[in-house]
């Protein structure tokens, strides 16, 4: 029998230190070691018990939580789950520390107070494992900065892209995605669709964030908007993204469909789409996160046409997404995470305009029945 994943729970509230140990004594795999008031006892605790993970609570006295993460990353690293009701009110600072070293985070439910956690204990349990598998690994890190970076639009792009490349992510995600967005130049002809497991209300933050970091245009995505050149779309928590060709333009559209393989928004939604309406003008790529969302999308993508590509596990925070994908055979190419932006640029960063290569596509795809209408040129403007 496996060793048993030992837990320090880090809470300012005598009653969660109580209530959080309760949750997790549910499961067998797990031992809660010890709990610690705030970031200073919190240090102490990890040098005498030594813990395989750390549940942390980001707002807390004397020392906080971001302060707390500071130093477990600089003095001995280990695997850290945010458990914050901060998480929902200030989302920054959870991006914040995500980008600090955190494995994922997990929302107190706003009766948290009350005694009330029984609609998140699962989450928090899986999370918890999630990190223990987690541990040891040395991935790059997102770097936040207050400069600008080189080569920002200033002004919306109005051209159609040469490709539209597809992205389905999640746990590892945030700090994957800035590193390799913020490779990206500003004028990279595709347009980037991404699927991110996060909560609702936590997507618009992070598309503003990734926005302020790199060069292509970041936005979180709205029904209606235009796919065009340099434009990266983040599809809302709690809702699934598509994509539909029309006369004025292609653009995305977002719906309320239930869950699918649990989650909403669904890297497998987005990429049946993308196969469906872009074939061999499409980029299909899966990124770190556990379980098995996106596999079967990738795979239609592949018979579409398209190229398929998965990050390669030993660069994945976690490689369920696309270990899965890999094991069927769906992933034409396998990349490690430092090459993925290069790739990308290098293989469809050339200066041919997007409208000729689909409409080259266009006459060259027999499939395609019902796009009998002639292109016109596409609008930056929102919808």
């Amino acid at each position: 029998m496996s060793a048993r994943i030992r837990v320090l729970v880090v809470d300012d509230s005598a009653l969660m230190r109580k209530l959080i140990p309760a949750v997790l004594a549910r499961d067998p795999s797990i031992e809660v070691v010890g709990t610690a008031m705030d970031g200073a006892f919190a240090l102490k605790k990890i040098e005498e018990l030594h813990p395989d993970v750390v549940t942390l609570d980001l707002e807390m006295p004397r020392m906080d939580g971001m302060e707390t993460l500071r130093l477990i990353m600089r003095r001995a690293p280990m695997p850290v789950v945010l458990f914050s009701t901060h998480s929902k009110e200030g989302g920054y600072a959870t991006l914040k520390a995500l980008a600090l070293g955190a494995i994922d985070f997990v929302q107190k439910p706003q009766d948290a107070a009350a005694g009330h956690l029984e609609s998140i204990a699962d989450q928090l349990i899986e999370k918890i494992k999630v990190a223990k598998r987690a541990a040891g690994r040395k991935l790059p890190a997102a770097v936040v900065s207050d400069d600008p970076p080189k080569g920002k639009k200033k002004t919306h792009s109005t051209i159609a892209p040469n490709r539209i490349v597809a992205i389905g992510i999640s746990t590892g995600g945030p700090n994957a995605l800035q590193y390799v967005l913020s490779q990206i130049p500003g004028d990279f002809p595709a347009s980037i669709l991404i699927v991110q497991h996060m909560p609702e209300g936590f997507t618009e933050m992070f598309a503003k964030r990734l926005d302020e970091c790199c060069a292509l245009e970041v936005q979180e995505a709205r029904s209606g908007d235009l796919l065009v050149a340099g434009r990266v779309l983040i599809c809302p928590g709690n809702r699934h993204i598509m994509v539909r060709r029309m006369p004025r333009g292609d653009m995305a559209v977002l719906s309320d469909g239930a869950p699918v393989n649990g989650h909403r928004p669904s890297a497998d939604v987005l990429f049946h789409s993308v196969a469906q309406q872009f074939g061999p003008t499409a980029v299909g790529l899966l990124m770190t996160g556990m379980g098995e969302d996106g596999a079967e999308g990738l795979g239609a993508l592949k018979a579409a046409g398209g190229v398929t590509i998965a990050q390669s596990e030993d660069t994945c925070v976690v490689s369920g997404m696309p270990r899965a994908a890999i094991s069927k055979g769906y992933a034409d190419k396998i990349i490690p995470l430092e090459g993925i932006a290069a790739f990308l640029v290098q293989n469809y960063g050339g200066d041919r305009s997007g409208s000729e290569k689909f409409d080259k596509n266009e006459n060259n795809d027999k499939n395609d029945k019902n796009e009998k209408s002639e292109r016109t040129p596409v609008s930056s403007h929102r919808t």
